[in-house]
């Protein structure tokens, strides 16, 4: 089992930019690509970036296309998310996952907040 640790959430007004840590511990982050997702009240989780193992290869969901950034750095146990322009509609709890060979790994971190106000 690997222990996630979201950090970096915060208030920010609509077109400005925040940076999300999520730290994993264990020995294995780098076999596995990683992903950040979110949840709006009232709404399930959804998809929002995908990284290889490597850190060659990003996914993004259409709405945050160009807008964040995926990274990691395997030698810290650590994935990214650099969000920039941000809009209302981004508001939402930000959470990382593990991409097992199965799906998505089932198991979450705390989560980190993100408020957007327009």
């Amino acid at each position: 089992q690997v222990q996630l640790v979201e950090s970096g959430g915060g208030l920010v007004q609509a077109g400005g930019s925040l940076r999300l840590s999520c730290a994993a511990s264990g020995r294995t982050f780098s076999s596995n690509d990683m992903g950040w997702f979110r949840q709006a009240p009232g709404k399930e989780r959804e998809f929002v970036a995908r990284i290889s193992r490597s850190g060659d290869i990003t996914y993004y969901a259409s709405p945050v296309k160009g807008r964040f950034t995926i990274s990691r750095d395997n030698a810290k146990n650590t994935v990214y998310l650099q969000m920039n322009s941000l809009k209302a509609e981004d508001t939402a709890v930000y959470y990382c996952r593990i991409l097992m060979p199965t799906g998505w790994a089932d198991y979450w971190g705390q989560g980190t907040q993100v408020t957007v106000s327009s």
